[in-house]
């Protein structure tokens, strides 16, 4: 007897997850995942220090039928400690080694979630699912100032920068060396940390092309070339200070159709200098269609590409009787 893996259980493979995790993510995507995070310990001191914990944090827990969360329940644990890994707040040893330990595994959950439901094809949950893997890499919210991620940028720092419409790292990089200086205030080594997260964000030029984008007929494929060049050489793993690991950078290059939120193709890939990445889909119904693509970081924010193109969809079935004809 023959047998081949399914895609769900290459995924669980890949990512050494359990299987009934991704089976789970595969059925429910949603909160009543309980599989991975269930070896995580309550110790018997720390249900009202979680409790205590959950009020500092933005997004508040109930349990089942809007009851009170319990607080010796490690999935709720687990929960309260990753909000607060992106609100950056202090912990004692023993949470904080906790917090290191559900890190651990939750880039590869979240890979693993971006490939189920891009195999799925939900585009706007995939994308939601890229920008956690950026806010868990770099400890933010995806509300919170692009600047946050700069080492030494105080509240106060980032507070002068938006007051003066400086929001981006780009707008950071392309001050003149004075004023940057005299925005900034920091001090000559401090200075040279931000220099060094600066030369290693990702600026990369995009380009793309529909092949043959006039002979596109219903129900053949569409195949899109997308070239990448970014403008420093990648050294060294992503500068991320409150990530316990080393992440190498990745990314994500999708094509999706936001108005029937469906995700159509997608490549995952690693970029040193320059990358060139095929995309293909089935050509639908004839008639002009709006597509957009994505280029998505999996380790920065404020770093994605998106790209709006169409095409215009030939009937096959009209084009082929006029030839006979």
């Amino acid at each position: 007897m023959d047998t081949l893996p399914l895609n769900l259980g290459m995924i669980a493979a890949y990512y050494y997850i359990n299987y009934t995790t991704i089976e789970l993510f595969s059925l429910s995507l949603n909160s009543k995942n309980k599989t991975e995070y269930e070896d995580v310990v309550v110790r018997h001191h720390e249900e009202q220090v979680l409790r205590t914990l959950s009020q500092r944090l933005p997004n508040k827990l109930t349990g089942p039928n809007e009851t009170a969360p319990k607080f010796n329940d490690p999935h709720i644990k687990t929960n309260l400690l990753l909000q607060a890994h992106l609100s950056r707040l202090q912990l004692g040893p023993e949470l904080q080694g906790d917090t290191e330990q559900i890190l651990s595994k939750a880039i590869r959950l979240i890979q693993a979630c971006v490939d189920v439901l891009s195999s799925n094809g939900w585009l706007s949950p995939a994308v939601a699912a890229m920008e956690l893997a950026q806010m868990v890499t770099q400890a933010m919210w995806s509300k919170d100032s692009y600047l946050k991620q700069l080492p030494h940028f105080s509240p106060e720092i980032v507070k002068r920068c938006t007051e003066k419409k400086i929001e981006t790292v780009f707008d950071i990089m392309e001050l003149e060396d004075e004023d940057r200086t005299r925005l900034l205030q920091l001090s000559d080594l401090q200075m040279a940390d931000v220099a060094r997260f600066c030369n290693r964000y990702p600026n990369i030029e995009l380009n793309y092309e529909v092949v043959d984008k006039d002979r596109i007929n219903s129900g053949s494929t569409v195949n899109v070339v997308v070239q990448l060049e970014r403008e420093d050489e990648v050294t060294g793993p992503v500068i991320a200070p409150f990530f316990p690991q080393k992440r190498e950078e990745g990314w994500w290059v999708v094509i999706g159709d936001p108005k029937t939120n469906s995700l159509l193709s997608i490549k995952r890939l690693t970029l040193q200098q320059k990358a060139k990445v095929k995309l293909d889909f089935v050509a639908p119904s004839p008639g002009k269609h709006d597509y957009t693509l994505y280029y998505m970081s999996d380790s920065y924010l404020g770093c994605d590409q998106e790209y709006k193109f169409s095409i215009e969809v030939g009937d096959f079935q009209s084009e082929s009787e006029s030839e006979s004809d």
